[in-house]
């Protein structure tokens, strides 16, 4: 895997609080990497070390394979959760400035700075003052701002936050587009079905540590179970009889029952049918917010 940035045993501690805890992980170039974790996890601190706001008091922060330094970081494309834009500039000024901050000659900045807002629907509002703006504007013309320069590596700390569903779509479509043109995209949320949709790989931190990461599609292979979800008046006793259970646990909306290793649905579907009254039932597709909860609450469990 050609890793465009790797945090090998990255620590940080503010007084008694330890915030980041030896946390390695590797994004992959070109990939969309979703940075999850509840509240208070880490997610913020960690982005802050990788564009040098804060420093690690341990470990490695290496970008294409070199440790990371100032000029290095000014090549990031950068949407902090903490939105800034000077409020009386024009909107075009606004995005053209940021541009010129990020390395563009002036002509290019403002050509690109049109470019920009024409394509998220902002062309009308070029002249008008950033404080006229809504928030979701606002945070559109952030965005533009955090990618004018065109980066090959770009970190988004909470970049919905403000968003309209159309707006929202219109953010997500920008971010594929983007990394199928090969940017590689840092997406710290906590919005689990954005990182969903968007994601190909994950690293989901608990407590400053990593509990869970890789592709995403091989975290669901790793910590799915495969199941049903069953609407039923039996027992979770009488569920759990049927051959091919291996155990019933409370679901949203109905009883989740796993299967045991080697069992096919459709025979345990039939199996049930045969032994208990079926209201509902069908396989369960579990999201990753499942996968989240159940990790989160096995690590807090872990240190009980």
């Amino acid at each position: 895997m050609d890793a465009h940035l790797e945090l090998t045993d990255v620590s940080k501690r503010f007084a008694r609080t330890v915030a980041v805890d030896r946390l390695s992980l590797s994004v992959p170039r070109g990939a969309i990497y979703g940075l999850l974790g509840p509240n208070g996890a880490g997610k913020t601190t960690t982005i802050r070390m990788v564009m040098r706001i804060t420093l690690p008091d341990s470990g490695e922060i290496r970008l294409g394979g070199r440790l990371i330094d100032d000029d290095l970081r000014e090549a990031i494309g950068y949407l902090p959760e903490e939105r800034g834009l000077y409020r009386r500039m024009k909107v075009l000024d606004q995005l053209a400035y940021l541009g010129e901050v990020r390395g563009l000659a002036r002509p290019d900045a403002r050509r690109r700075a049109g470019e920009w807002l024409e394509k998220l629907g902002l062309a009308a509002k070029a002249d008008a003052r950033v404080e006229e703006l809504s928030k979701g504007m606002q945070q559109k013309v952030q965005f533009a701002g955090a990618v004018i320069h065109g980066p090959e590596f770009v970190i988004l700390d909470e970049p919905f936050t403000g968003l309209d569903p159309i707006a929202t779509r219109q953010l997500k479509d920008e971010l594929l587009a983007m990394a199928a043109a090969g940017t590689t995209v840092l997406l710290s949320t906590h919005v689990l079905p954005q990182a969903e949709e968007l994601a190909d790989h994950i690293c989901l931190i608990n407590r400053g540590r990593p509990i869970l990461q890789g592709a995403l599609e091989e975290v669901r292979g790793r910590f799915v179970t495969p199941a049903l979800k069953v609407v039923s008046p039996a027992a979770d006793a009488e569920l759990a009889a049927a051959p091919g259970v291996a155990a019933v646990r409370q679901g949203d909306g109905g009883r989740i029952v796993e299967l045991a290793a080697g069992a096919a649905a459709p025979a345990v579907i039939r199996a049930l049918a045969a032994a208990v009254p079926l209201e509902a039932v069908a396989p369960l597709a579990e999201t990753l917010e499942d996968i989240f909860l159940r990790a989160v609450e096995a690590d807090h469990a872990a240190v009980a």
